[in-house]
Parts: C-alpha cells; structure tokens; sequence
C-alpha cells in the first residue's frame, strides 16, 4: 500500500480504531479493505472529485485516491454553483467520489458519481508506481483576490509536514486526536484526518464542533485537540461558567490552534482555566506547515513557534534584502527586534508544486531562486520566535513613517474588557498615508466604549502611533468557513 500510511499495511494495529464519526467508525483492517476496495475502481482515473462532508465517506475516499496514486479534489459542500462551476472546469475531475444519499448540485451532477462504501470487502489497492513528486490533492484557495486557484500538493509535502509534526508535537500512534473541522481545506483534512492515519492513531470528528463534543472525547480518552480561533474562543466563553469543561481540557496533551492568529486574550483565558497553553502553527495551502510551537517547548501567546524540520525561513523587506533568516541548525540570524516588519518566504519539500494551469500565477508567487511569498508580515522575538502581524494586502499599514501589522492592534482591543470581537484595517490619509481603522463588536451593544477610551487604550499597551483613528461598531464581523475574518468586506461609508 502507499507509503504515505504505513500502519494500513501493519497487521500489528489491524484491529485499532483509525476513523470515528459520531457511532460510525473504522479500524485499520476495515479501513485498508474499504479504501482498497475503493482504490481499485480509480485506476487511470486522471483526477477525482471528493464531495467533502464531514462523514466517514469522505475520509475513506481520500485515502483510496492516495492509495491509487490518483489525485483528488476536495469539494466544499457549501460552495456557490459558480465556484463549484469554476472548479471542475479548471480541474476537470473524471469522476466525483460521495457518500450514498448525498444531493449533489447542478454542476456536478455533470460527472460520473461513484458512491462510497465505507464496508467494502475483499479488494486491496492496486500496486501503483508513484514518486514522491506526484501530485496528492489540489486544494482550491478562497479566491479573495479572484477566481479561486487550485494548488496542486505533491505526496512529499503531505509526509513532510506529517512527519515534521510528529517531531515537533511528539505526535505518536498511542494519541487520539478530536476535532470538528471541515474536510476540504489542509486543516482538518490534512493533518486532522490523514496526520493520525500516517501515525497509526486514531481520529474522532466531532461532525459539528461544540464544547460538550470535545469535553465529552478528552474524558473519553482523546489526547489531542485540533481547532480554529472560532473555537477556541467559544471554548474559552465556556469556560466562565464550566468548570468540568476546563478539567476535560486540562486532560489534554496539546491543545492546537491554526488557520488564523488567536487572540492573546484567549491564549490567556483558556490557560488561567485549564493549566493549558494553547499551541499555535502556521501554515498555508500552498505550503502545508511551515512553523509550529514545539510540544516540548514554552508556548507564548502570539507566536507560532520556529520554523519545523526540512523548512527554510526568511524575512524580507520590500526591495528584496533579508532581514533575518535561520541557519542549518534552526538558529535564528538577522534582526530578531519584534518590532522590524518582513513578509515571511518559504522554500522546502512542504511546497506545492504549482497553481493548476496557472504558471503566470505559479510564476509571480516564487523567486527565481525557489522561494515563496507568503504575503504574510511577520516580526521575530528574541529567540528567534515568528510572531504574524497580518497579511501583506490587508494587514499592514503604513502610517507616518510606521510599518504596523493589525494583528498587534487587535489583540490590544480585545484585552478591553467591553470589546467582544476586534478587526483592523487601514485606510487612506493625506497626512499620514493611511490611518488605523478599527471595528468593534462590543460586550454590550446598547453602551459601547467611546471611541477616544479604546485608542487611549491601545495606545496604552502599544505606543501612540498605533492607536486607531476612527472606530467603526458592529453587532458581527464578516468571517469565512474557517472563521477568518473577512476584511475585504468591511467598509467606509
């Protein structure tokens, strides 16, 4: 069987729980015979479509891609027929793998449907000659700047962001991981699915995400949490009034948070409650994970930890001179002030390997010399520690002569004790370039704070330049599936 999940060819764990979802679940054995069965139906089948529920089916059908060295297109199930449309155009799946009973939508009913039998017996995956360098997935991104880009993800970056994890995370196959997250983005499909099944451990979805779901697996056993900043915020709103909610997180042996920075005032909360530091990681679908709080190490609020293994890391200013980098031991060389502001750029075995029929896209998105460009804006701590200020295009604001990354801002909002949510953006100022603009979801709708008491605040914690200029209240914040704020959609009048 492939390589990249070694334990599905190990008799040795054949009878332990690899996938469960709500009662339905699947050992090793029935896991390899249903995935082997599926597998050999997908021989030369150019590229599948995976309608991407959070259901055993899904999981099973990833797997027998992989396993058939075919690669496989994650669906959202909640995207719009003219995304959906987009996508299968530009990819052009021969077929679409979904679970018996699942109502597909006008555009791809257009495929060939093959439904997925998470019981199936008695086939074994076909021997297939797959490289390293082959394609795995294509991962569509959000398309916030344009029709989303399918970005092709070669079989080496999923093993060595897997196995550079389970260095960083001692993440082993006695752990058992539990998360709600959805199953066609590199989080909860990546390392939240096929991350235990490449350890030989198990995965519990939750199908939808609550409190009680994950207080109910940590008490029953699981060791790990996986989860977004949404989550990690309603968990810490929970906790003012849940005491046996902070015992079953306490049980945890990590507790990780990605796909967006969590707030410092949550960091806080949930670590004042439960005894656990929430670890953060970063990473893109372009790149898989490029650094990560080590299990073994300190977590400190606001930082994503170093660069894993295999990663290379750098920070460069606008015309293109490095700021700081690491060298062959993963010190860190260069300015490390935690204040001087450099786009992140990547380069490793994690990559992808291109935007699918996009070279003009693939092109502008790496140096000459192999590098990425994030977009993403970060500072580095004393030790080396990156520490994101925002992304590139939405998130860093020049003003009067600063550079200034949002993420600080709104972590200093969000330490005000009337503000509930926090976004910050910037726009145009005659005397200063741009000014910061700050959006508030406050506590109490009916006595918001004043605008002047949240800059003085800001002000306070940051230094004066970074207070906000105008203070703009909502009752919600614009969020993806994820739970990324949508900053594109916040508005001037």
């Amino acid at each position: 069987m492939s390589s990249l999940f070694p334990a599905l060819a190990t008799g040795s764990v054949a009878q332990r729980p690899a996938l469960r979802f709500g009662d339905r679940s699947l050992t090793y054995a029935q896991l390899a015979a249903a995935a082997g069965a599926q597998a050999g139906r997908l021989g030369g089948a150019g590229r599948v479509a995976v309608w991407a529920t959070p259901t055993l089916e899904t999981a099973v059908a990833v797997v027998a891609a992989l396993l058939a060295g075919v690669p496989a297109i994650p669906l959202n199930p909640k995207s719009g027929e003219s995304e959906l449309g987009h996508i299968l155009s530009d990819s052009a799946p021969s077929m679409v793998l979904a679970a018996p009973g699942d109502e597909l939508p006008d555009a791809v009913r257009q495929l060939e449907r093959v439904d997925v039998d998470v019981h199936g017996e008695g086939g074994t995956a076909p021997a297939t000659d797959v490289d390293p360098a082959d394609p795995a997935l294509v991962v569509y991104t959000s398309g916030t700047t344009g029709p989303p880009k399918g970005a092709v993800i070669p079989r080496r970056a999923i093993a060595t962001t897997l196995d550079a994890l389970a260095d960083a995370w001692q993440w082993t196959g006695d752990d058992v991981l539990v998360h709600g997250l959805p199953l066609f983005h590199v989080h909860g499909l990546i390392l939240g699915i096929l991350g235990p099944l490449r350890r030989g451990g198990c995965v519990r979805h939750l199908g939808r995400f609550s409190a009680e779901g994950v207080a109910r697996e940590l008490n029953d056993g699981a060791t790990m949490l996986f989860g977004v900043p949404t989550m990690y915020h309603r968990l810490a709103e929970a906790l003012d009034d849940d005491t046996e909610l902070a015992k079953s997180l306490g049980r945890a042996r990590l507790l990780v948070s990605g796909s967006a920075a969590l707030p410092v005032h949550d960091h806080e909360r949930i670590a004042a409650a439960t005894g656990r530091r929430v670890v953060e990681r970063y990473g893109m679908t372009e790149t898989l994970m490029n650094t990560s709080v080590r299990a073994d190490g300190v977590p400190r609020p606001g930082t994503v930890g170093v660069p894993l293994p295999g990663v290379g890391l750098r920070l460069v200013e606008e015309d293109g001179s490095v700021i700081g980098s690491y060298d062959a031991d993963g010190a860190p060389t260069g300015i490390c002030d935690g204040e001087t502001v450099g786009e992140i750029q990547v380069r490793g075995p994690n990559l992808f390997t291109e935007y699918l029929n996009r070279p003009d896209a693939t092109a502008a998105a790496l140096t000459e010399d192999g590098w990425f460009r994030t977009g993403d804006m970060a500072v580095r701590d004393a030790d080396g520690a990156v520490r994101i200020v925002g992304r590139k295009a939405t998130d860093l604001i020049k003003s009067g002569g600063y550079k200034i990354g949002a993420g600080e801002i709104e972590n200093a909002l969000l330490e005000h004790p009337a503000v509930r949510e926090a976004a910050v953006t910037g726009e145009p100022d005659d005397d200063l370039g741009e000014r910061i603009v700050a959006w508030v979801v406050p506590i109490d709708p009916q006595s918001p704070p004043g605008a002047d008491e949240l800059a003085d605040h800001v002000a306070r914690r940051l230094a004066p330049h970074k207070r906000p200029r105008v203070v703009h209240f909502l009752t919600s914040l614009p969020r993806n599936d994820m739970g990324k704020i949508l900053k594109r959609a916040l508005k001037n009048d």
